[in-house]
C-alpha cells in the first residue's frame, strides 16, 4: 500500500491520537547514510514533542534488517504475544519485499500465511532509492479477518482492505490491521499507472501452469495440421471417384447405338435425343423436390454463439499474464536511481504539522546536500533553468528549501550592507553576532571544507575536480597548478589557510573561477552571476553557532 503525498500527515496524526502510556514504542530502522540519519533526527524530534516513546535501531545491510525483523518486529505481532505497533524504515527496505524480509508473511507454509492475518504491525517505508518493490506499493499486506469466525480465509478475502483502492490509502483508511505502507513522494501517482494496472491484474488472475499450457499450445498446433492434411486427402479422393464415374457413364452412352423411333402421331420426335442425366444431376433432382411438394418452411431459431473452450480461455489468460509480466519486468530493468531525499520528505511532514523551525530545516538541508555530494541528485544548468518546466526534482526541492531559508531567517536591518558584500562572491566564515544561529545563503564553490583547509587542499580533495581533472595522476595535478596560475594565485598563497588569505584575492576568487574554469570543462564550479529573475540560484547553505563555528551544509554532510 502507499500513502499519497496529499495525505502525508494522515498516519502520524492518527498515531498521536491513539498513543497511550501502555503503547509499545515506535521502532525506527534507519540506514547509515547522512540523508537517512538527518531524517531520523527530524522524526525523533517530532516524536519527542508529542511524547511518543520510540527506539532507534541502525541497519547496515539486509542481514541486519532480517535479524531486526526476527528479534524486534515479530515480537510485536499479536500471533507472538504482542499488541501490534509501528515500525518506520528510513532509507531501507524500498527495494525488497519487506513482509518476507521481516517475517510478517508467515513463511512458505500456506497455513502459516493464513494465520498471520491481522498481526497489527504497520511498517512505514520512507526510501529514496528506486525502483520500488511493487509488492510493498500495491500489495494489501496483512490480511483482514473474516466477519464470521467460522468462515475460512481465502486469498480473495486477503486482498480486500477497507479504505484501500488499488493499493492507495484513502482518507477513510483506519490503521491498526498491519501491513506495509510506502510514503509516496509523487512518483507513484504520476509515473506508475501502467505498473499499477499490471500488478493488480496479476493479483486477480488465478494460478496457471505455464508448462502445461505450452504443451497444449503445441498439441493444438499439431492437431490442426493433422486435420488439414486429412481434409486435403479426402477432397482428393472424392474428386477422383467422381471423375471415374463420369467417365464410365460417358463410355456407356457412346457404346449404345442410336435408334430412331417411329411415331404414329403427328408429333415430331426430335432427331437428337436427350442424353440421360448424369449422376450429379440425378442426385440434385432427388434432393430438390418440385414446387408442388414444397410446404411452408418453418422458421429456425438463430444460431447461438459458440462458447470458447476451457483450453482457449487458458491460452488467452496466459497471453494476458505474460503481457502484464513484461510490463513489470521492464520497470525493474530500468536500473537503480534516487528520488526526493527522505530528509526533505520528513521536513514536509513537519511543515504540514506546523512544526518547522531552523533546526529541522538545517537537518533537511544537510540531508539534501549529502545527496548532491554523493551524486544521487541531478542539477540543471543555468540555460535550462530559463524554463521552469525543465527543472529536475532536485532543483525544485532546492528552490523550495531556499524560500524556507528566506522565510525563517530574515536579514536584520544593520546587516543588509554585509549581505551585499556576500552577494559579490565572498563566502561567510563567521557569525554576525555571538548569538547568531541563523541559516544564510552563500555562493559556495564545489570545494570541500574550504573554511577549515587551505584553498589548495580544498580543491585537491574536491570530488568534482577530482573526476574532471584526474587529480590522482601527475598530469591532473599539473592541470590544477595551471588553473591556479591562470587565476593569478600562487601556490604559496593557495597553501595558506583560507581565512588568512589576502582579502582582495578572496573577493575576486569567484569571478576568476567563472572566467577560467570553463577552459578545463569545469562548468558549475561556482554559482553563476545572478539575474533579476533567478537570484541566488545554485547557492549553498551556511549556518552559524555564534562565535563557535560557521559551517556549510556540504561540510557537515562530509
Amino acid at each position: 500500500m502507499y500513502l499519497p503525498r496529499t495525505l502525508l500527515s494522515h498516519l502520524y496524526t492518527h498515531l498521536v491520537r491513539n498513543t497511550h502510556p501502555l503503547s509499545p514504542p515506535v521502532l525506527i530502522l534507519v540506514s547509515l547514510d547522512p540523508d537517512a540519519l538527518c531524517a531520523c533526527r527530524i522524526l525523533t524530534a517530532l516524536l519527542k514533542r508529542d511524547y511518543i516513546p520510540h527506539k532507534v535501531q541502525p541497519v547496515a545491510g539486509y542481514s541486519e534488517l532480517a535479524a531486526a525483523g526476527k528479534d524486534l518486529v515479530l515480537p510485536l505481532t499479536r500471533q507472538h504475544g504482542g499488541q501490534g505497533g509501528i515500525v518506520v524504515c528510513l532509507g531501507v527496505g524500498g527495494l525488497v519485499d519487506l513482509e518476507e524480509m521481516l517475517g510478517l508473511d508467515g513463511g512458505e507454509d500456506p497455513e502459516t500465511q493464513m494465520n498471520m492475518y491481522d498481526h497489527g504491525v504497520e511498517v512505514w517505508v520512507v526510501d529514496a532509492r528506486r525502483p520500488w518493490n511493487l509488492q510493498n506499493v500495491f500489495g494489501t499486506g496483512a490480511m483482514a479477518p473474516p466477519e464470521d469466525e467460522d468462515t475460512a480465509i481465502t486469498p480473495a478475502m486477503a486482498k480486500r482492505r477497507r479504505g484501500v483502492d488499488g493499493g492507495k490509502l484513502l482518507p477513510s483508511y483506519t490503521p491498526g490491521r498491519g501491513g506495509i505502507i510506502v510514503y509516496d513522494d509523487g512518483d507513484i501517482e504520476q509515473e506508475l499507472n501502467a505498473e499499477k494496472e499490471a500488478f493488480c491484474a496479476l493479483q486477480d488472475m488465478p494460478d496457471i501452469d505455464e508448462e502445461a499450457d505450452d504443451d497444449d499450445l503445441d498439441a493444438d498446433s499439431d492437431e490442426e495440421d493433422t486435420v488439414e492434411d486429412s481434409q486435403t486427402r479426402k477432397r482428393k479422393t472424392w474428386s477422383d471417384d467422381d471423375a471415374e464415374e463420369e467417365a464410365d457413364s460417358d463410355d456407356d452412352d457412346g457404346d449404345r447405338p442410336y435408334q430412331r423411333r417411329r411415331s404414329n402421331s403427328n408429333t415430331s420426335i426430335p432427331a437428337t435425343p436427350r442424353s440421360p442425366a448424369s449422376r450429379h444431376e440425378r442426385l440434385e433432382m432427388s434432393n430438390h423436390p418440385s414446387s408442388s411438394q414444397l410446404g411452408p418452411v418453418p422458421s429456425s431459431p438463430p444460431l447461438q454463439p459458440k462458447e470458447p473452450s476451457a483450453r482457449s480461455l487458458r491460452r488467452k489468460l496466459l497471453r494476458m499474464k505474460r503481457k502484464h509480466e513484461a510490463v513489470l519486468e521492464a520497470y525493474y530493468s530500468l536500473g537503480t536511481s534516487s528520488s526526493e531525499p527522505i530528509s526533505s520528505m520528513l521536513y514536509s511532514l513537519a511543515s504540514e504539522l506546523g512544526r518547522e523551525d531552523n533546526d529541522l530545516l538545517w537537518l533537511a538541508l544537510v540531508g539534501m546536500s549529502s545527496t548532491e555530494l554523493y551524486g544521487r541528485s541531478k542539477t540543471t544548468n543555468s540555460s535550462t533553468r530559463q524554463n521552469p518546466w525543465n527543472l529536475s526534482r532536485g532543483d525544485q526541492i532546492r528552490d523550495v528549501l531556499r524560500d524556507e531559508v528566506r522565510r525563517l531567517n530574515p536579514v536584520p536591518a544593520p546587516d543588509i550592507a554585509r549581505e551585499r558584500d556576500e552577494a559579490g562572491g565572498i563566502i561567510p566564515t563567521h557569525a554576525r553576532s555571538p548569538t547568531d544561529t541563523s541559516i544564510r545563503l552563500s555562493p559556495e564553490p564545489r570545494f570541500l571544507l574550504i573554511r577549515h583547509w587551505s584553498l589548495y587542499e580544498s580543491m585537491l580533495h574536491s570530488p568534482y575536480l577530482s573526476s574532471r581533472l584526474h587529480i590522482w595522476s601527475d598530469a591532473g595535478r599539473r592541470r590544477l597548478h595551471k588553473l591556479l596560475a591562470k587565476m593569478g594565485v600562487s601556490l604559496a598563497e593557495a597553501e595558506k589557510g583560507y581565512t588568512h588569505m589576502d582579502m582582495e584575492l578572496k573577493r575576486g576568487l569567484r569571478e576568476r573561477l567563472l572566467k577560467f574554469a570553463p577552459m578545463y570543462g569545469l562548468d558549475g564550479l561556482v554559482p553563476a552571476e545572478n539575474s533579476h529573475l533567478h537570484r541566488h540560484e545554485g547557492w549553498g547553505f551556511v549556518r552559524s553557532w555564534g562565535w563557535q563555528a560557521c559551517l556549510s551544509a556540504v561540510d557537515v554532510a562530509v
